[in-house]
C-alpha cells in the first residue's frame, strides 16, 4: 500500500485506496513517485489497466492470487 502524501493520483490507485488487510500489510515508506520538469511517474502506479493485468496473470497462472 501507499501513503499517498502528496500524489496527484492518489484517488485513483488501488495501492492508496484499498482497504488494509486486517492482520498484516506492506506499506512504502515513502510515496513512490517522481515529480520533474517532465511531469509525473509513478512505476508503482496500480490504475485500471493494473487492475485488467493482474486479473489476466490470475488466469493464466490458474490460481486465484489475492487481490
Amino acid at each position: 500500500m501507499c501513503p499517498g502524501i502528496d500524489c496527484p493520483l492518489k484517488s485513483a490507485c488501488k495501492r492508496y485506496t484499498q482497504k488494509p488487510h486486517e492482520f498484516w500489510q506492506s506499506y512504502f515508506l515513502e510515496p513512490p513517485f517522481n515529480i520533474n520538469e517532465s511531469g509525473f511517474s509513478c512505476d508503482m502506479y496500480w490504475g485500471e489497466n493494473a487492475e485488467a493485468i493482474w486479473k489476466q496473470l490470475n488466469d493464466i497462472m490458474g490460481i486465484s492470487l489475492p487481490e
